[in-house]
């Protein structure tokens, strides 16, 4: 994939609006992700004062978002990506404010929560894929290079991140967790207005006509395929290993962990939002910081060091200590190592996956690396249960830790310095019209 220039044919001119509501409306909907990633714990522990509870709300939101990563590629094309990212923010809006409202009216039982919140992790999957796959062909129209457009997008979404945790914690300690919860939704309704009329016209928005219309057959093709690459591929299968542990420990970091920690030991919601933007503004500067140098030194050697530090770490200060500042300095830091990953990790997987086999290897790798995040904030939940917080944060930050001595361990990282040369499939299939493998991701950036 050329991350650098597209040009545009002569004669057509520069459309900038698409690709600035794009930009908006995802830094709006991350925003209202980092309300829910706060409120939604919070609200739990409020209303139950369980930590199990919290797991299992947990599990029944991130299990669909496996579910989506697996069936929604095939089908975001043909029903066209505009659609995609409008319908996904609405029922997303939809879903949030239904809680607040619920028990409001006394009607909200454990069981509405949950299946609510397994709503708003189905659908939410999809926008955010149709969004990002929109980013290569509205920068070609707006006249500006994919690394500098794909750069923006993870800026402000990174951004829109720590702004949301920090807002989140102060309105929960004035508000309390259902404002939060009312305002949630609200960002998903602008972000659906913002696409619905800033990306209007565009062909690549549009469901593709051309496509074999989705059968079993074709998906069971597809997802074959994806597959297929993924595991003959020893290097991207041991980042999706890897990262799968970590986001299962950072899904029970902070559906539950944090949270508990934050009521107990320290100043409650404030703190539990502070924190929260302290390590997105981390994971932003190390991005930054990246970019700027990091680029100029081994990948294995920065990835090695930066992944050993991104997450046990906080997991050990929580446990052991019961003050703000040495966990905020901690996840500041951790923050700053997370956030060199996910360059790495981009630049690695467009190397090595052809560009006619991206859509296909992207379910897989989205899937595989969400795999074990519903077990991740179940599990938290029940080892509080069990064992009390302390023991689950070092339960917990072990299991991290053995996570990311892989670089260490395997020797499939050592082909991460250089790119293998690209086999394309058999019998390649037309390229997608917007590239879009989405990374094997960590949830710590």
């Amino acid at each position: 994939m050329d991350g650098g220039k597209h040009p545009r044919h002569p004669g057509h001119p520069r459309r900038r609006v698409p690709l600035a509501a794009v930009l908006a409306a995802n830094s709006i909907s991350t925003a209202g992700t980092s309300l829910t990633l706060i409120g939604v714990p919070w609200f739990v522990l409020e209303t139950t004062g369980s930590a199990g509870r919290a797991g299992v709300v947990a599990f029944c939101a991130t299990l669909p978002i496996v579910v989506a990563a697996l069936i929604g590629g095939p089908l975001i094309d043909r029903v066209g990506r505009r659609r995609v990212s409008v319908a996904s923010d609405t029922i997303c809006g939809a879903a949030v404010a239904a809680v607040p409202l619920l028990h409001q009216a006394g009607a909200l039982h454990f069981w509405m929560l949950c299946a609510l919140m397994a709503v708003n992790g189905l659908a939410h999957t999809p926008g955010n894929t149709a969004r990002y796959v929109l980013v290569p062909d509205l920068a070609e129209q707006a006249g500006t290079t994919l690394a500098r457009a794909a750069s923006l997008f993870d800026a402000v979404s990174r951004g829109a991140r720590m702004v949301g945790a920090a807002l989140a914690g102060v309105l929960i300690a004035a508000t309390g967790a259902e404002t939060v919860l009312l305002l949630d939704a609200a960002t998903f309704g602008l972000s659906a207005l913002l696409v619905a009329a800033g990306v209007r016209g565009i062909r690549s928005a549009e469901p593709d006509k051309a496509a074999a219309p989705v059968s079993l057959r074709t998906y069971r093709t597809e997802l074959r395929e994806g597959y297929s690459f993924l595991l003959g591929n020893r290097l991207l299968l041991a980042v999706v290993l890897m990262v799968m542990f970590m986001n299962g420990t950072d899904q029970g970091w902070y559906a539950v962990l944090l949270p508990v920690h934050a009521e107990g030991e320290l100043g409650g919601a404030t703190d539990l939002g502070m924190l929260t933007a302290l390590f997105g503004a981390g994971g932003l500067t190390g991005a930054l910081l990246y970019g700027a140098v990091g680029h100029r030194f081994s990948r294995r050697a920065v990835f090695t060091v930066c992944v050993v530090l991104c997450g046990a770490p906080r997991f050990v200060v929580a446990a052991l200590t019961g003050t703000t500042l040495p966990l905020a300095v901690t996840m500041a830091l951790g923050g700053v190592a997370g956030g060199m990953l996910n360059p790495i990790l981009t630049t690695v997987t467009y190397e090595r996956v052809p560009e006619e086999l991206r859509s296909r290897v992207s379910g897989a790798l989205t899937a595989g690396c969400e795999l074990a995040m519903p077990v991740g904030g179940l599990a938290a939940g029940l080892l509080v249960e069990g064992m009390g917080a302390t023991g689950a944060l070092l339960a917990m930050g072990g299991v991290y830790f053995l996570a990311t001595l892989s670089p260490l361990v395997f020797p499939a990282w050592r082909t991460m310095e250089a790119p293998e040369p690209q086999v394309s499939s058999p019998e390649p299939s037309p390229p997608d019209p917007g590239p879009a493998a989405r990374t094997p991701r960590s949830s710590v950036s």
